[in-house]
């Protein structure tokens, strides 16, 4: 693998890190499991990238990225509670949706922004080379959030929200509004993809209706690979390990691809990705049973 190759790895990696933070809110948090991010994070991408052509500065379309985000998410949320239809179904619905909005949003399936000023226009001035300026701007960003949110998940309000995940009627009969938990727990998640989003077209140069497909998938995988390798009660070091096992997951699939010797190729991506879900599924399982079994023979010796 070249160095070109292995920074586009890292910076991939901590983009999509937010990713792991968003799907880990609502799959571990909430226990609600959340298919929209598939259509907020392309949201984000064509919102900052359709404002910045049409002269928004970069930064204020970003946050305009993330506001579009959790819109979605409260979209998804209130399908949910209000109409009591299903998580997943009502996922699925605003994701369908988001997927003409987002066509509307960019008036044609792609844009360019090779030429547009972006986030990273103000620091090239600093003389760093494009591929490690990027790297450490995204860095520097999803560590920043991720400290963010550890402080938030461990503050009342952040309890009671990771309470009404963990037993909705016991936090209902503690007084915690839990509606209120859920609205804002998916309006955080899609929000941080949507900026995944965001940030994802203006480090790559272009927005594309279909670049949120198969988004859910990376997310998980992220936050199954940090939770299968450091197994931590402390907010901080799970958050952490989302964005972790974002890099270690990017790095993986790069490694893959770049492997002669094996043989893949692009277009093998999805079942290299489905292969490395499923070990980092299968892995734990097993490690608990041979722990399992190693107790039991120390028992009965």
């Amino acid at each position: 693998m070249s160095l070109f190759s292995f920074m586009g790895t890292l910076e991939i990696g901590f983009i999509f890190g937010l990713v792991a933070l968003g799907v880990y809110l609502t799959f571990r948090v909430l226990d609600f499991p959340d298919l929209t991010v598939d259509g907020s994070f392309t949201m984000g991408a064509a919102l900052a990238a359709a404002l910045i052509i049409s002269g928004v500065n970069p930064y204020l379309a970003t946050i305009s990225a993330v506001f579009g985000g959790a819109a979605a998410g409260l979209v998804t949320a209130w399908l949910n509670l209000r109409f009591n239809i299903l998580h997943l179904l009502a996922s699925i619905l605003t994701m369908t949706a988001l997927y003409t909005i987002n066509l509307r949003i960019m008036g044609k399936p792609n844009l360019a922004l090779i030429m547009e000023p972006t986030v990273l226009s103000p620091f090239q001035s600093l003389g760093i080379p494009s591929m490690y300026l990027k790297v450490i701007f995204v860095a520097v960003v999803v560590i920043a959030i991720g400290l963010l949110l550890a402080w938030f998940l461990n503050t009342q309000y952040g309890m009671a929200m990771r309470a009404t995940g963990a037993n909705p009627r016991m936090a209902q009969a503690n007084g915690i509004v839990v509606n209120q938990k859920i609205y804002a727990g998916l309006a955080l998640s899609n929000g941080l993809v949507a900026l995944a989003g965001a940030l994802f077209a203006q480090t790559n140069g272009f927005a594309d209706s279909t670049m949120g497909v198969g988004t859910i998938v990376v997310g998980l995988a992220a936050v199954i690979v940090g939770e299968s390798l450091f197994n931590s009660r402390s907010m901080l070091v799970i958050v952490l390990s989302c964005i972790i096992g974002s890099l270690l997951y990017r790095l993986a699939i790069a490694v893959a691809l770049n492997a002669d010797f094996i043989g893949f190729t692009t277009s093998d991506l999805n079942l290299i990705t489905a292969v490395l879900v499923g070990l980092a599924l299968i892995l734990p399982q097993l490690r608990r049973e041979w722990k399992a079994r190693k107790a039991a023979k120390g028992d009965a010796a």
